[in-house]
């Protein structure tokens, strides 16, 4: 078989940057999708290509019919299939905004980049797998959807986000249902509070609830790595839950306990 290909989308920063470099240590082959920001990611592709794959930067705004689209035109026609796509984009609100209060331009800016873009790439990602061969493990291709904590934790101020998450859990379960007889297994990644970009403006806030605080909102004392995200999409791009699809995998440390 070829050497397998991936589409990472959000793939320049963070934790798509994160994902990125595991599947490329994992052998893929890495479709970068980025937004706006080119610099970051030609250096998320330099950083594929130092850890011993490659691939290649494609923009794309997920909210967009036309660039998704293009995003899987493109991925095929640089690696002639498209064994895994992984829905990582995501933003989060400008403006925390209590639910007394939110405005309908944030939550129609969440729903379009967060959940309906996902759901409408997924869509033609899944045709595109549909009509590929089996790979030697059996499959015509995976999908891996990134959500968040916030799928089953209420944030008042940021009610909206928490919505598009819960809606890209759903999501899973669907596609997985429809999929699984068709070879093409999904899964559902579920970070934690992970240090990125993203959640800068609230390290302080989360220092305390996770590190000094006892017992602190975590059983592991620290902030999630991109990385720890990269590696539990990486086991799932080398097969090893082939007898799983629709299943949630927790890299929260430990955040989802309840504990006394």
């Amino acid at each position: 078989m070829a050497q397998k290909s991936a589409l990472v989308t959000g793939a320049s920063r963070g934790i798509g940057r994160g994902i990125a470099i595991e599947l490329a240590r994992a052998g893929y082959r890495v479709a970068i999708n980025y937004a706006g920001n080119a610099a970051a990611a030609a250096e998320a592709l330099k950083l594929v290509q130092e850890a011993g794959s490659d691939g290649f930067i494609v923009q794309g705004d997920v909210a967009v019919a036309a660039d998704r689209a293009r995003l899987i035109a493109e991925t095929v026609a640089n690696f002639g299939r498209l064994d895994l796509l992984v829905n990582n984009a995501g933003v989060a609100p400008n403006v925390r905004a209590d639910v007394l209060d939110a405005g309908e331009e944030s939550f129609d800016r969440l729903f379009a980049i967060n959940l309906k873009g996902p759901f409408f790439l997924t869509q033609l990602a899944a045709k595109q797998m549909l009509q590929q061969g089996q790979d030697a493990e059996g499959f015509r291709g995976r999908i891996v959807n990134i959500t968040s904590i916030s799928v089953y934790t209420a944030s008042t101020n940021r009610g909206d986000y928490c919505m598009v998450k819960a809606g890209l859990a759903m999501m899973t379960k669907l596609f997985a249902d429809r999929l699984g007889h068709d070879g093409i297994n999904v899964y559902e990644i579920r970070p934690g509070v992970i240090a990125t970009d993203m959640t800068g403006g609230v390290k302080e806030k989360y220092d305390k609830l996770i590190i000094q605080d006892q017992p602190g909102i975590t059983p592991i004392k620290r902030w999630g790595k991109p990385e720890d995200i990269g590696r539990a999409v990486r086991a799932i791009a080398e097969d090893r839950f082939p007898f799983s699809t629709g299943a949630c995998f927790d890299v929260d440390g430990g955040f989802h306990l309840h504990r006394l």
